[in-house]
C-alpha cells in the first residue's frame, strides 16, 4: 500500500482514486455487480466522511489485486439514496461482498486491511478462475 502512493508521488501524480474503483450508481449497478462474473466489493460512501476518506488507500490496494483479485466499486450514499436504502446501509463505510450476484457478507466502519483480506479470501479461488488461461501463465 505504502509502495504504490509512493510510486504515485514519483510519477508527480497526486495520490487520488485510480480508475479501477468504478462508480456506482441506479443505472449500472445491475451489470457492474449483479450480473459479475467475478466477486465485487462495494463500498457505500460519503464525501463529508474522514473514515471514508482513510479507507481510499485501502480501497486502491484491494483494487489493484494486491489483496484479492476483485471488482472494487463505490457508491455515493448521498447521490444513490435509492442503493443505500435496497441494501439496509445505515453507516458510511459500509463494504459489502457480492458474488455471483449475491450478496456475501459486509463490513460496517472503518476496518483494516487484515480484515479485508480476511472478508475476501473465500474469494480468492472464485477470483482467479475468472482470469483467462493465458493470464495464468503470465
Amino acid at each position: 500500500m505504502v509502495l504504490n502512493l509512493q510510486r504515485r508521488v514519483q510519477a508527480g501524480k497526486k495520490a487520488v482514486m485510480k480508475i479501477n474503483v468504478i462508480e456506482l450508481n441506479e443505472t449500472n449497478f445491475e451489470r457492474e455487480v449483479l450480473v459479475a462474473r467475478q466477486p465485487v466489493l462495494v463500498q457505500f460512501w460519503a464525501g463529508w466522511s474522514g473514515a471514508c476518506r482513510a479507507m481510499q488507500p485501502l480501497l486502491d490496494s484491494v483494487a489493484e489485486g494486491e489483496v484479492v483479485p476483485v471488482k472494487v466499486a463505490r457508491v455515493n450514499v448521498e447521490r444513490h439514496e435509492a442503493l443505500a436504502d435496497q441494501y439496509g446501509v445505515r453507516t458510511v463505510p459500509t463494504l459489502l461482498i457480492f458474488d455471483r450476484g449475491s450478496l456475501q457478507d459486509q463490513i460496517v466502519g472503518c476496518t483494516t486491511e487484515l480484515d479485508v483480506r480476511e472478508k475476501l479470501e473465500p474469494f480468492r479461488e472464485t477470483s482467479w478462475r475468472q482470469i483467462p488461461a493465458a493470464a495464468h501463465a503470465g
